[in-house]
């Protein structure tokens, strides 16, 4: 198994399983839940939003109690919620400003997965999964913002589409870990074991 780089991780994974199945829930909603209205899109989207920026602030205060990347935390918390409030209170009937703060939403999002997967991990399946959720996410940023020639539809296919990617990922980002949690700790109790049986031999050594 490969090394976890802890002081890089910014997230417990069962935070990873709650993102990945809201953006799974978001990105049916938006695809196939029969939004058609602007308004009502920029609502459902803007509350997502704020929920994603409350479950990554209690990400943060999860980490600062272990001492490591909290403030990858924070950051991401700020980004969905500032998203949501500018969706709310400056683009709330536009949908030319809607789709630039959308789609900037989109890009910096995936240039913050590409940096965590270069960072968080030296492992190659977790850092394979952030780096192609950034990669996706900096490609979808460009795609929304150019569907403003489209009709409104296209534009919410687009998005939800994008969350169902962002829930699929981060969602077998926390299995993962979460299996990488538990052979570690399998790891050290074995290591404990190891160190007790050593200690317990060179006792008796010393005693002949």
């Amino acid at each position: 198994m490969a090394k976890i780089n802890r002081r890089f991780i910014d997230k417990h994974w069962f935070v990873f399983l709650i993102r990945g199945g809201l953006a799974m829930l978001f990105g049916f909603l938006t695809l196939f839940g029969g939004l058609d209205n602007l308004e009502t899109v920029i609502a459902t989207i803007s509350m997502f939003l704020l929920v994603m920026g409350i479950i990554d602030a209690t990400g943060a205060l999860y980490s600062s109690t272990k001492k490591h990347g909290w403030i990858n935390s924070v950051v991401d918390a700020l980004i969905d919620v500032v998203a949501a409030l500018a969706l709310l209170f400056f683009a709330k009937d536009n949908l030319i400003s809607s789709l630039v703060v959308i789609s900037a939403y989109t890009f910096i999002s995936g240039i913050i997965d590409v940096f965590h997967g270069f960072l968080s991990t030296v492992d190659p399946t977790d850092r394979f999964i952030r780096i192609l959720a950034g990669i996706i996410g900096c490609i979808m940023g460009f795609v929304i913002l150019n569907a403003g020639s489209f009709e409104v539809m296209t534009f919410i296919r687009f998005f939800g589409s994008y969350l169902l990617i962002v829930g699929v990922t981060s969602m077998v980002y926390g299995v993962h870990n979460r299996s990488q949690n538990v052979e570690d700790r399998i790891a050290r109790s074995e290591a404990a074991k190891k160190k007790v049986v050593q200690k317990s031999v060179k006792k008796h050594t010393r005693k002949k």
